[in-house]
């Protein structure tokens, strides 16, 4: 059966976000929700997976709500769940850019649509900057956009006070998996005196959904937090695989490098790894190996019951 993966966001005011924890925690395990959904006093953030009919009964959930009533989402389809647990959790921000004066309700950028993102990045007057973190863009971004190099989303004010002048750059797009990101951050810009910021609407993930791949300035894949790693255009599967060591996406080609070892590190992580890392990681692996080994008897016991 297939499984429905549902993305979803929303920057609203909710100062009793804590009380609103156990009653979703409750509805997403009755409904057998698996996933990740964070609470802040900011807004909401997730991306969760189900049938078809269980992600319908949490969303019209979420829009009782006056708070969520216009709340959108990104589908997309697995073939099986891409997350093995559920996790309802609560956060200072749900997605961390620690500047707590950033209001992304009170100040935020111009949507583009997807449809007219190609003309905005076509204009020369506008620099195009990948807001994620660099092992994401080497996977893939829009063609001649700026990798900041971030390794974490908080290090982009300081990318901004070294690499951006509001009166050198007049024309700013930005874009993100989903579009959450580029929420604050234009935000941010916006309240660092820059004045023509641009964000992608609906972030890389609905471009891929709407603009066919003869269309697209999309060049390689897209990285998503769950089992697929990563995404292409109609959001059909990619090729990247994860390294379970150090969690970054690996290509089909890294599987027969001489620093690989499944479960354990990857060409990238391999020079830093130390004894008790490939110690801790060696017994993770046995132990998942375990699990899986296990399951699949439990499997073959209910087939010859």
């Amino acid at each position: 059966m297939d499984r429905v993966i549902a993305a979803f966001y929303k920057f609203v005011k909710l100062s009793n976000y804590a009380d609103r924890r156990q009653p979703l925690l409750n509805l997403c395990q009755q409904y057998q929700i698996k996933g990740t959904i964070l609470l802040a006093p900011e807004g909401i953030n997730g991306t969760i997976a189900g049938t078809r009919s269980s992600i319908d009964a949490i969303f019209a959930y979420l829009r009782a709500d006056p708070c969520f009533t216009d709340l959108e989402y990104k589908e997309s389809i697995a073939t099986k769940l891409p997350f093995d647990r559920l996790k309802v959790r609560l956060k200072k921000e749900i997605v961390t850019l620690g500047v707590p004066t950033v209001d992304p309700t009170n100040l935020v950028g111009t949507y583009v649509k997807p449809q007219d993102w190609n003309a905005l990045l076509a204009n020369p007057d506008v620099i195009a900057i990948d807001t994620r973190n660099h092992y994401e863009v080497e996977i893939g971004t829009f063609a001649g956009a700026i990798d900041p190099h971030n390794n974490s989303f908080n290090e982009f004010p300081e990318y901004v006070a070294t690499h951006l002048d509001p009166h050198q750059h007049k024309h700013i797009a930005m874009f993100c998996t989903g579009g959450i990101r580029c929420e604050k951050a234009t935000s941010y810009l916006l309240s660092q005196g820059f004045e023509n910021v641009y964000h992608l609407q609906g972030g890389i993930l609905k471009y891929l959904a709407e603009i066919p791949a003869t269309d697209s300035q999309w060049e390689g894949e897209c990285f998503v937090f769950d089992e697929r790693v990563a995404v292409t255009h109609g959001l059909e599967p990619g090729t990247y695989q994860i390294c379970w060591g150090c969690g970054d996406p690996i290509a089909v080609a890294d599987l027969t490098a001489p620093h690989y070892e499944p479960g354990i590190c990857c060409p990238r992580c391999y020079p830093t790894l130390t004894p008790a890392q490939r110690a801790s990681r060696t017994e993770r692996s046995r132990q998942l190996q375990l699990e899986a080994e296990i399951l699949a008897d439990d499997e073959r016991v209910k087939q010859t019951e």
